[in-house]
């Protein structure tokens, strides 16, 4: 990594305020290792390095235009709509992400590995340590173990999200007391990237306990279960991108996804939110959720410019105007929830349009859609709006961002069986899911169902399921349905990787030793 840049890791964290919870490790104020003579000699001083680490990860997933849910569901194109308002954001949907704004925001990957170096301080620190000086801590081991464990996961699921979004990365896992001396290191094929994550997620899985000491830290801050859930996903992505030419999943990974899955499922950690506390999930920590990144108001966590505001026309939200930037696509709604219809003579086009009826009686249409017969839909996942300031007029979003939940890995559990050919195991997965979620019996797949009919309702239940929650596009790429959602996406395009989105160009400036991504060499 570039001198220069490395400075800036270390540097930005001092400006850092703490996620001000009531959690145990994160109600800690986060530190610089500038100021290495100073800390690291107490537990608190350990839990404040924690802190940082899991506020940079905050700060590297919420960056400008929530970036985690740009490149996660923005890029998808068929699921919602950004409208134009000047920064030229809603070109991300057709597939161009050389417009300016995009490059050197969404395209800049240095606070992710501002995440990284954090995690490399805490990594070299706080094994040495010494016993002698956790006096507040019962079992010093087990204290450290713990903090060191979170941040193996923390550093697995940042490389994580960069070989997704950006393929090759450099890998810097190295501590330096004086960052003049990081070496400016080149981009590492993603396959030593995939498997650094998963040689940090058994790391994590050694050190951490599937329950928490405190219940507020319940799925805010990492336990075993969060490294079960990110290996089963890289497992699952290692499987199916590794090489793209082919839509031939390598076998080994599959089955290790599968026995990572069963791991949690079998855990008796998680159960399934019931029908009347759906919406609640999305608030946070609810009893599905596995890891989250905490944004609850009551914690005075809430967001300012949380992504959900941006879908909430005036009667959801007071300080909006009539039409959102963000609306729900209503090609999605038909796609996803419509059971049935009629045609409808349009007087003004003069021709008849089929109008889809929806199955109102699941509760993910039910709670998470309004508007639903207008031109432009409202999504109602992320509503949770708690007003702050002068005569209560500042709207803070109190919604959780959940990166993993027990519906998103039983779902995955169908889609290892459909590589597997064990089809009859995916559809009840996906029927179990559809029943759990109040759906009409109508929209139960048969028994008998082709292969390729079942991996198309798959993505359909992803998308009902998961809707928004950063995991659409990766799902259409693993499963190589996105020629059905995001037509940007050709299949010469996707086996050119033009799916991965090049990195700023000022970042040459800092590193010689940077190359472009292969798709945007001389587009840019």
């Amino acid at each position: 990594m570039a001198k220069r840049t490395y400075i800036k890791y270390f540097l930005y964290s001092i400006g850092l305020l703490c996620l001000g919870s009531c959690h145990k490790i994160l109600d800690q104020e986060p530190i610089d290792s500038t100021y290495d003579n100073v800390y690291w000699k107490s537990a608190k001083d350990c839990e404040s390095g924690l802190a940082g680490a899991y506020s940079l990860l905050r700060a590297s997933l919420t960056y400008k235009t929530n970036s985690y849910y740009m490149y996660g569901d923005g890029v998808a194109q068929a699921y919602f709509t950004i409208q134009y308002n000047g920064d030229g954001l809603e070109a991300i949907q057709t597939g161009d992400f050389t417009g300016n704004y995009n490059v050197t925001s969404l395209g800049n990957w240095s606070r992710f590995y501002q995440t990284i170096a954090m995690c490399n301080t805490i990594l070299y620190k706080v094994p040495l340590v010494s016993d002698s000086l956790l006096t507040d801590e019962d079992d010093p081991e087990e204290f450290k173990n713990n903090i060191i464990g979170q941040a193996y996961f923390i550093r697995a699921y940042t490389y994580f999200m960069l070989t997704r979004v950006w393929g090759d990365v450099p890998i810097e896992n190295n501590y330096y007391s004086n960052p003049i001396d990081a070496p400016e290191l080149p981009r590492s094929p993603k396959t030593d990237v995939m498997k650094q994550v998963e040689d940090d997620c058994h790391e994590a899985m050694a050190l951490l306990k599937w329950g928490y000491d405190n219940i507020t830290d319940k799925a805010v801050t990492a336990n075993k279960g969060s490294a079960y859930a990110l290996l089963a996903h890289l497992y699952l992505w290692r499987a199916t991108m590794s090489d793209v030419s082919t839509d031939v999943p390598i076998a080994s990974d599959v089955q290790n996804a599968d026995t990572t899955i069963d791991a949690i499922l079998k855990s008796g950690q998680y159960t399934f939110a019931d029908t009347a506390s759906y919406a609640k999930m999305f608030i946070g920590q609810s009893s599905e959720s596995i890891f989250e990144i905490g944004m609850s108001e009551d914690n005075q966590e809430g967001s300012y410019s949380g992504f959900g505001l941006d879908f909430l026309p005036t009667q959801y939200l007071a300080t909006a105007g009539s039409n959102p930037r963000f609306y729900v696509v209503k090609s999605y709604l038909s796609d996803h929830f419509g059971y049935g219809g009629n045609w409808v003579w349009d007087e003004a086009a003069w021709q008849w349009d089929w109008v889809a009826d929806y199955d109102t009686a699941d509760v993910r249409f039910r709670d998470n859609f309004a508007n639903v017969t207008q031109d432009h839909p409202v999504c109602l996942k992320y509503s949770n709006v708690v007003y702050r300031g002068p005569n209560n007029t500042e709207p803070y979003l109190s919604n959780s961002m959940i990166l993993f939940r027990l519906s998103d890995i039983q779902l995955l559990k169908a889609e290892t069986s459909i590589y597997k050919n064990d089809l009859t195991t995916a559809i009840n997965v996906i029927n179990d899911m559809r029943t759990r979620r109040g759906a009409n019996p109508g929209t139960l797949i048969d028994a008998g169902t082709s292969k390729d009919d079942v991996m198309y309702q798959y993505i359909l239940e992803r998308g009902k399921e998961l809707y928004l929650e950063g995991q659409i596009f990766w799902d259409l790429l693993r499963t190589r349905e996105y020629n059905n959602f995001a037509s940007w996406l050709g299949e010469t395009r996707f086996k050119k990787e033009g799916f991965y989105w090049p990195i700023d160009p000022t970042l040459f400036n800092d590193n010689i030793n940077l190359t472009q991504t292969s798709y945007w060499r001389g587009k840019l």
